[in-house]
């Protein structure tokens, strides 16, 4: 599971950074609120973990921005601020969740834990992807893909309502032309019942609705 940490107190970053990594996590770790929206763009991740008071933004603000560019990726707040006006904010703009510090890593542990678990199964219509195992299911029926078409299925379902860049589809599959994706993505359209957006010159989608 990917996270991306923005937390600017260094000694509390790499202290989470290590924590995790031992549970088999994937953590990306940045201090500033910039750098935290630069990762959103260029990558996806699980779960955020966001600090509220940064040198250069608000993490509330952040979150908001987010949101409001459809970024639907679960976040939980670690922060030593206790108002209670802040605290509700954070929940008004999208929040899972808030930790106080100073907290013990189990806690904080317990709750990512209670939030991922709700994203170990993707839904879309009838299609259900679990990634962890990375069973595929349309109804009742489990669906075999090739290499290629899974990591199709995977980085458009992680990306359900974004638009996944042609270029980035072909890094992450075995096909190595526009034509070549193209074919595939209409089997894969045929395979699945389902319906992937061609957004010309750009890449592709899948929406929600």
């Amino acid at each position: 599971m990917k996270i991306l940490l923005l937390e600017d107190d260094t000694v509390l970053s790499q202290t989470l950074c290590e924590i995790l990594t031992q549970h088999d996590f994937e953590v990306t770790a940045v201090e500033k609120g910039q750098d935290a929206i630069e990762m959103t763009f260029e990558n996806s991740y699980d779960i955020y973990l966001f600090d509220i008071n940064l040198p250069d933004m608000n993490g509330i603000d952040l979150l908001q921005s987010l949101k409001e560019a459809n970024d639907q990726t679960p976040t939980i707040f670690i922060s030593a601020n206790q108002d209670i006006q802040t605290i509700a904010r954070g929940f008004e703009v999208g929040a899972e969740d808030y930790v106080k510090k100073p907290f013990i890593p189990e806690e904080l542990l317990i709750r990512l834990n209670a939030k991922l678990s709700n994203k170990m199964v993707i839904l879309h219509k009838t299609i259900r992807y679990n990634t962890l195992s990375g069973d595929i299911f349309v109804g009742d029926k489990k669906v075999y893909l090739s290499y290629a078409q899974f990591k199709l299925v995977d980085i458009l379902f992680r990306n359900i309502d974004k638009i996944v860049e042609k270029d980035e589809l072909l890094d992450v599959t075995e096909y190595h032309s526009d034509n070549a994706l193209r074919v595939a993505i209409t089997k894969l359209k045929t395979l699945l019942n389902i319906e992937i957006k061609n957004i010309r010159g750009v890449g592709y989608t899948i929406e929600q609705c």
